[in-house]
């Protein structure tokens, strides 16, 4: 089953097939779509990140364009990361302890609410 989860700026879809989609919430081109072979991916790449990353680290990665601030994003809006958006300008985030969450840690920051799940219809 596809599962598409909503947040302030980015989306993220889990499709049937493992992959992991990332998009700028709201675009409708693929020039703001990052299409991981699956979540864990998504993980490694943050994982290879700096401790501090801005969207200018992520591009070291070969990402392009507007696919590295919507990674930076999607990351520290993202439950699963344990980071927190440290700056806007330029657009940096911090990564906290651990490289992911525990589903059991309590923030001591405020974190992005608006987290939808969404299933297709049958």
């Amino acid at each position: 089953m596809t599962q598409t989860h909503e947040f302030v700026h980015t989306t993220c879809t889990h499709r049937e097939d493992g992959s992991y989609v990332v998009e700028r919430r709201g675009a409708n081109s693929a020039g703001h779509r990052k299409v991981f072979d699956s979540f864990e991916a998504c993980v490694r790449l943050f994982g290879r990140l700096p401790d501090e990353f801005t969207a200018e680290d992520v591009g070291r990665t070969g990402l392009t364009g507007g696919r590295r601030h919507m990674l930076v994003w999607h990351y520290a809006e993202h439950p699963e990361f344990d980071c927190e958006l440290v700056s806007r300008q330029p657009l940096t985030v911090a990564k906290r302890d651990g490289e992911t969450a525990d589903a059991e840690h309590d923030s001591t920051g405020p974190r992005p609410v608006g987290l939808v799940e969404v299933s297709p219809a049958d």
